[in-house]
């Protein structure tokens, strides 16, 4: 059989003159009119600049009324506190006599207090915060880490009145009965550990703080380990290390600014902690050698004294002191974000698989 070609099939080519609009066919007119409609500009008329200009006033005003916060708060604290700093010069921060009613103060009973609970708390709480950043970031296992990260982060959401309360009830109890007299029995030959165990003293409070500043700890540690390259712990794994190896040379030493500043950040939280220290400190102003002693602390005395101070110097006695922390609270708070800084460079946390 023979193929027989099929007829090609005609096509009008186009009209190569333009069409004039009223050669436009009606199923065409809809189609041009909607395409006219959406190009058209989305603003009308001429825009207006006074709302771009308020709008970035007012966020200008928002950045300079903190700046503008925290100098009052210098400048109240600096005007309060003169008529005290008139009265004993520098010698109010080497002195031990706290008298209201002879008109005698001195802030030593108050920094030593402060300091020595603090510097307690970070020996407690360093090692666990540091120790619990490291088992998350490098050990935990992925299904748990968010489960660890929220039940560590979840303890400093917690009011630090329910720390004092839990601190009376609970803590106290049991430093009274086990933890005072073992310490006693085994290390009173320091001098650290002796006199009577009532539960209220230096120690117990930096135990409280040392638990209210471990999510603080941990939380920047991890977030420091985190931004640490991967290619490091791979570079030192290549090299036949172990894992402690690998974690220790390969992640903790180059973290090691970013932990430090952690550690200070921590020992800001707790040179201004309250409520819990004032409910366990014992709230007596002397210097002891003891850890058993009880003493007293810079927040705890504002919290505990200055709706009863009556006099005017005594009134200005109690402000200086509360000069002395919101000063040593921001140079610490500062040192610690220049420390995190210098690790991180304002990167934010990557989460390693």
């Amino acid at each position: 059989m023979s193929n027989q070609a099929l007829p090609r099939p005609r096509f009008s080519a186009p009209d190569p003159e333009p069409r004039v609009p009223e050669q436009r066919s009606p199923e065409q007119g809809p189609k041009a009119a909607l395409k006219i409609e959406t190009t058209a500009p989305l603003l009308q008329g001429r825009v207006s600049e006074v709302p771009d200009a308020l709008f970035g006033w007012a966020m200008r005003l928002c950045g300079f009324a903190v700046v503008a916060l925290l100098g009052l708060i210098v400048y109240q604290l600096v005007v309060g506190s003169q008529l005290s700093w008139h009265a004993f010069g520098w010698k109010f921060f080497g002195q031990s006599d706290w008298n209201p009613v002879e008109d005698q103060y001195g802030a030593l009973p108050f920094i030593f207090g402060t300091l020595v609970s603090s510097l307690l708390a970070l020996l407690i709480a360093v090692p666990l915060a540091v120790g619990v950043a490291v088992f998350i970031t490098e050990m935990c296992p992925v299904g748990l880490r968010g489960v660890l990260s929220f039940t560590t982060e979840l303890l400093a959401a917690i009011p630090s009145v329910i720390y004092g309360l839990w601190a009376i009830f609970v803590l106290v109890p049991i430093m009274r009965t086990f933890v005072q007299p073992i310490l006693a029995k085994t290390l009173g030959w320091t001098g650290l550990f002796t006199g009577p165990a009532y539960g209220y003293s230096i120690l117990t409070a930096g135990i409280i703080l040392a638990i209210m500043i471990i999510p603080i700890i941990s939380s920047i540690t991890r977030e420091v380990l985190t931004v640490v390259p991967q290619h490091q712990r791979e570079a030192v794994l290549a090299l036949g290390a172990t894992r402690w190896e690998m974690i220790r040379l390969g992640v903790l030493r180059n973290a090691r600014a970013g932990i430090v500043g952690a550690i200070i950040l921590g020992l800001g939280r707790a040179l201004g902690e309250t409520m819990a220290v004032t409910m366990v400190i014992g709230n007596r102003p002397e210097i002891a050698k003891s850890l058993f002693a009880f003493g007293y602390s810079m927040a705890s005395v504002l919290a505990n004294e200055f709706s009863e101070a009556t006099g005017d110097l005594y009134l200005s006695a109690l402000i200086e002191i509360g000069l002395a922390l919101f000063l040593v609270t921001i140079v610490v708070n500062a040192l610690a974000r220049i420390m995190v800084w210098s690790v991180t460079r304002g990167q934010p946390a990557k989460s390693i698989a």
